[in-house]
């Protein structure tokens, strides 16, 4: 009985102290070119809810349409998983889902300097990480 009563001022303490998870994404749905990664399409999350940004690339015979988007880890995570038979960048029919928990990780892809040999973006990409802890858990 003492434990959980500890247990409960500690969580009550925490819950107190404005300890608080936000993070900003991007936020559109846009037939774009530009990728619709723009200041004015920047959000602030749910706090303690959407602990993560999703980006949504459908090819389509005319372009690219981009849907960026804040997300719990949970929904992107399946989301991203359901689609990775269907991505294949730049094909017609094209579905492709990345999730990532950084702020304004869904943004555009950062460009690479010098030549091609330069040692890529380090960006955390919780998709191949997490999903297969997610998994388990859900199902168990």
């Amino acid at each position: 009985m003492g434990l959980l009563i500890i247990y409960t001022t500690v969580c009550g303490f925490l819950l107190n102290t404005g300890v608080a998870l936000q993070i900003q994404c991007y936020q559109c749905e846009e037939f774009e070119k530009h990728d619709c990664s723009s200041p004015e399409n920047i959000v602030n999350c749910t706090v303690n809810v959407q602990d993560m940004c999703q980006k949504e690339v459908v090819m389509r015979s005319d372009g690219a349409l981009y849907r960026k988007s804040c997300a719990t880890s949970a929904a992107c995570l399946i989301a991203s998983s359901g689609y990775q038979s269907f991505c294949a960048p730049g094909k017609v029919g094209s579905v492709c889902i990345s999730c990532c928990n950084t702020p304004l990780c869904n943004g555009p892809r950062q460009r690479r300097r010098g030549s091609s040999a330069a040692a890529p973006a380090t960006r955390l990409h919780v998709t191949d990480t997490l999903l297969p802890f997610l998994l388990v858990v859900l199902l168990t």
